[in-house]
Formats: C-alpha cells, sequence, structure tokens
C-alpha cells in the first residue's frame, strides 16, 4: 500500500491533545523567545528526554513542556505549527482537547489558552481547509470541584466547545468523580467524552456510559476484557478513539502486534485511529494508519471504513461531513 494512498485519504482526528504537538525545535523556541530556562542542552537532549516508561513518567515530561506556553501567540503557534504537519498528511478535521487547568494553575488565564487557539482555528480553516473542533478537557487526578469552577467560569467561552473531556491519570480517579461536572455540562449543552479504559479498568468505561452519559470513549482498549461490555458498546454504537501509537509508547500493550484493536473491529466496535499527542509519541495521524496496517494486514477498505467511522463521529457540521464523504469515497 503506498504512501499516496494514506496521505490521500480524508482523515479526522478525534482525540488530540494540542499541548502533545509541542515538538522540540517549537519549545526551544518559546523558551528563548519567554526567557524560560529548560532542564536540557540543546534540542537533541530534550528528545532523549521523549523517551517513558509509563503513563505518569510521560506526564511528567508533558507538564513540564508546557512552561514554556505563555501568551496568546505562543497557543496558536503551537497549534498553527500542528495544523500545518497535520494537513500535510492528509488531515482534514481535529478535535483538540484543551487542559485549561494545567495552564491556570501557572498563571496563564483562559482566555491568554483561548485567543490564540480559535485565531489558530481560523487561519487553519481559511489557509488549510483544516476544521477544528475544541474539548473542554477536566484533568481527572484534580478535584472535582475545580473542574465545575473551570466549566462555570468559561460560560462566555463556551460557544468555541463542542464537548467536554476528562483525561490526565486515570488510574484511582474514576469517571464517577465527575458526575455532577458533566451532568452540569449536559444541562449546557455540551457533548461529554472520557478517557477510559487506557490504563483503568473496564469498570472505568461503564462509569463514563452510565455516570457521563458520554458519547465517544477515548482509548477503551480493556473492553476486550469483558464480553458483556464488548456488546453494549457495539450495540450502542458507541465511538471509541483509540490511539495505537501512544498505547504502544505509554505501555498499555508491548507491541503492536499485541494490540487488541483487531479484537474490537472483529466485535462489531465503531474504532478510530488517533495520535493523542503526537509529539512524544513518535508519529502523526498517519503514522498511526501506517503502522496498523503494516501490523495487521489492513486492506484499504477497512482503513476507508475506519476513516469513514471519524468523519461521522466527528463534531462538524452536516455540509463539511457530506463533503468529506465524498472525498474519502473518491480516495
Amino acid at each position: 500500500m503506498s504512501d499516496d494512498f494514506l496521505t490521500r485519504l480524508p482523515k479526522a482526528e478525534l482525540h488530540l491533545h494540542i499541548e502533545g504537538t509541542l515538538e522540540p525545535e517549537l519549545m526551544f523556541q518559546l523558551a528563548q523567545r519567554n526567557g524560560v530556562t529548560l532542564p536540557y542542552a540543546d534540542i537533541e537532549a530534550a528528545r532523549a528526554a521523549y523517551d517513558f516508561t509509563d503513563l505518569q513518567s510521560f506526564l511528567d515530561l508533558y507538564y513540564q513542556g508546557m512552561s514554556v506556553l505563555l501568551t496568546a501567540q505562543d497557543f496558536e503557534d503551537l497549534a498553527m505549527a500542528y495544523f500545518q504537519r497535520a494537513a500535510k498528511e492528509g488531515v482534514v478535521h481535529v478535535e483538540m482537547h484543551v487542559d485549561p487547568q494545567a495552564h491556570l494553575v501557572r498563571g496563564v488565564s483562559f482566555d491568554t489558552l483561548m485567543e490564540g487557539l480559535v485565531r489558530a482555528r481560523q487561519r487553519a480553516l481559511a489557509e488549510l481547509d483544516l476544521s477544528s473542533a475544541m474539548i473542554l478537557a477536566f484533568l481527572r487526578d484534580r478535584p472535582a470541584a475545580e473542574a465545575m469552577e473551570v466549566l462555570e467560569s468559561s460560560r462566555h467561552w463556551h460557544e468555541h466547545f463542542s464537548a467536554v473531556g476528562l483525561d490526565s491519570a486515570e488510574l484511582g480517579n474514576p469517571p464517577s468523580k465527575f458526575r455532577d461536572v458533566f451532568l452540569h455540562a449536559k444541562a449546557l449543552g455540551l457533548a461529554r467524552v472520557a478517557h477510559a479504559g487506557e490504563e483503568g479498568p473496564p469498570g472505568y468505561i461503564r462509569e463514563a456510559l452510565d455516570e457521563l452519559d458520554v458519547c465517544r470513549i477515548d482509548h477503551g482498549v480493556r473492553a476486550v476484557e469483558d464480553v458483556e461490555l464488548l456488546e453494549r458498546l457495539s450495540d450502542g454504537g458507541t465511538v471509541l478513539t483509540v490511539c495505537p501509537l501512544s498505547n504502544v509508547r505509554l505501555k498499555v500493550v508491548e507491541r503492536l502486534e499485541d494490540h487488541t484493536l483487531p479484537q474490537l473491529v472483529d466485535a462489531g466496535l465503531v474504532v478510530t485511529l488517533n495520535s493523542d499527542d503526537p509529539a512524544y509519541f513518535g508519529g502523526g495521524l498517519r503514522d498511526n494508519y501506517a503502522e496498523c496496517q503494516r501490523a495487521f494486514g489492513w486492506s484499504e477498505d477497512t482503513l476507508r471504513w475506519l476513516a469513514g467511522n471519524a468523519i461521522d463521529a466527528a463534531f462538524m457540521d452536516e455540509d463539511r461531513r457530506a463533503m468529506l464523504r465524498e472525498r474519502l469515497t473518491n480516495a
């Protein structure tokens, strides 16, 4: 299968943390611009640090990298650098998880964050024909009351968000902890998605469905451990935003060949492929498609089906969805 097909295939990225697109080169540029001292001698030393053993060691590095993001221009530059790379890979729509709490605790205001990201989204659509949506994500290892405060205090920005989400360290932070926050988001008219079943047990996926009323499960790869849950996800058409290369780098599986993706597909689930934090996990969305095709021997028809699942599940207007569906048919 040619790289040309994988690039030509119109791909929607539904599970992306915009802070996780920060490449070492841009990190150093922003550090110099903002007078931030990094704990790395040079870019190569920073790249070497992008090697971790589990979710927590990744998160430690991830939050450290954020220290260079201080101004609206920084956030615009971060997002535009990613959008430009993604567009070259055939990505046509991106849904960004945004973690305001990670910036608020550093003294960076919600307005600063949003001004930069909104400008970048507008530029991406105009310059790259790349549409986008934003997900207001809450850090599950911080108090639920803080998440509720963020949800309330950000009302003047809600028109820019399609959904709320739940991310960060999963173990010990079950979805039910955020039940009231998600109920309030539902009352405000926001869709709900949540990370579950990555390092956490299948029971967390059940909680996300029952307690948070989510329409998508981010990751969800441990669903294969519960046959009844698999049937429920299949019968309900619940979308899974799976991040294969991320799962390998974070040791959810040792090798891509060991991944549960084929089992999820065979069980009739609505699976999508995504890159999660591409700067840290060694591959963008096209790389995730290519590596899965190599590992599982998937045909072009299977890859089209996966791409179609993402287009159908995306938070986008119906005219654009129809246009992208037509492009997918002709790819």
